[in-house]
């Protein structure tokens, strides 16, 4: 089943490290939505108005380019914007990562006055930050990682050694962004080294530097219907020895296995969705969020029942992603999901 709707522009695409996700994700929502516009934003700022099948015949999107025919171009997304069509539409927002997500884009939008789905930009850019979403988790008592910020001075050595002495392994990620990208792990003195000089490389900018927690990694989608906040079902990432959840194991399947529902057992799964459910409220997210959380190894125990690790404003929306499979679990149908975004988009312009 389609949803019919006008005045659907879905953007896509993005300057973020998740464009081709992005286009992923436009594919799946653009087959359940029958009349939107297609606008896909380059990765060199402009914005070209496509077809519909130049995007859905589209094969191979995790690994390849999208390029590709537009009907007319603009050189910028504020040039866009200025288009009538844009003043007349709903955005759905199918963009992962960069400025459309850290809360830019969303900016822009709510100072047009422009109707879109997802979170604002306040809760964009506190959840983006993945230490400022960390710190308002731990506010509300929920568990974090042990973590320290370096930028590669003469301090960095010394922090990261101490992490690594006190847990044995440590990951190392930036700041903003998202998939795994640039992410590294210590677990010997030879990878400590290296990752300083890897740091350094970077100029200064700052990275986040976590107790590596070893557990059962599950995701939790949280689903505004018109009931209220809904936690969805659990997903887990099952990983093969020796690989971790990086861009090749989330989109193209390289050691990674998926379990929607996940295996776990009625107090774990409340734990979780009881974190997810915390952390889109505490930052403020509106519409539908999903929340990365690890469960510690070892026996239950409540004061350590599930550890935060991040939250996304705009998740993958592709048809292998956590969203769908947990809609599809909870027998949520997609068409569904999509028209309450729609709807509550176009509620939150009118206030």
């Amino acid at each position: 089943m389609l949803v019919r709707m006008t005045a659907v522009i879905v953007l896509f695409g993005g300057d973020g490290s998740e464009h081709r996700v992005s286009v992923a994700s436009a594919q799946n929502v653009t087959s359940h939505l029958a009349e939107a516009r297609l606008w896909f934003w380059t990765r060199d700022g402009a914005v070209h108005d496509v077809e519909r099948n130049a995007l859905l015949r589209f094969e191979r999107p995790f690994e390849r380019d999208f390029s590709p025919t537009p009907r007319s171009i603009w050189p910028d997304i504020g040039r866009a914007f200025e288009d009538n069509v844009a003043r007349e539409s709903v955005f759905f927002l199918a963009l992962h990562g960069g400025s459309g997500e850290n809360g830019t884009l969303q900016n822009r939008l709510e100072t047009c006055g422009y109707a879109f789905t997802g979170s604002g930009s306040e809760a964009s850019c506190a959840a983006f930050d993945k230490v400022r979403a960390k710190e308002a988790l731990s506010a509300q008592g929920v568990c974090v990682a042990d973590a320290c910020l370096v930028d590669g001075d003469s301090a960095t050595h010394e922090k990261l050694a101490h992490l690594f002495e006190t847990h044995g392994k440590v990951v190392v990620k930036p700041v903003a962004d998202g998939s795994s990208h640039g992410v590294r792990f210590i677990e010997t003195e030879k990878d400590l080294d290296a990752v300083i000089v890897d740091i350094r490389r970077q100029g200064g900018a700052k990275v986040l530097a976590e107790a590596f927690i070893t557990g059962r990694e599950l995701t939790v989608a949280v689903y505004e219907s018109p009931d209220g906040r809904t936690a969805l079902p659990c997903s887990e990432v099952c990983l093969e020895e020796g690989r971790t959840f990086d861009y090749e194991g989330k989109y193209l399947g390289k050691g990674t296995l998926e379990l929607t529902p996940a295996p776990v057992s009625d107090d774990v799964a409340s734990a979780a969705q009881s974190v997810a459910l915390t952390a889109h409220e505490a930052l403020g997210c509106y519409g539908y969020s999903r929340t990365d959380i690890i469960i510690p190894g070892g026996p239950y125990r409540a004061d350590r029942d599930a550890v935060f690790l991040e939250l996304n404003t705009l998740p993958g929306l592709t048809a292998a992603s956590f969203i769908p499979q947990q809609l599809e679990a909870a027998r949520i149908e997609m068409d569904r999901f999509l028209a309450r975004q729609i709807e509550l988009a176009l509620a939150r312009s009118r206030r």
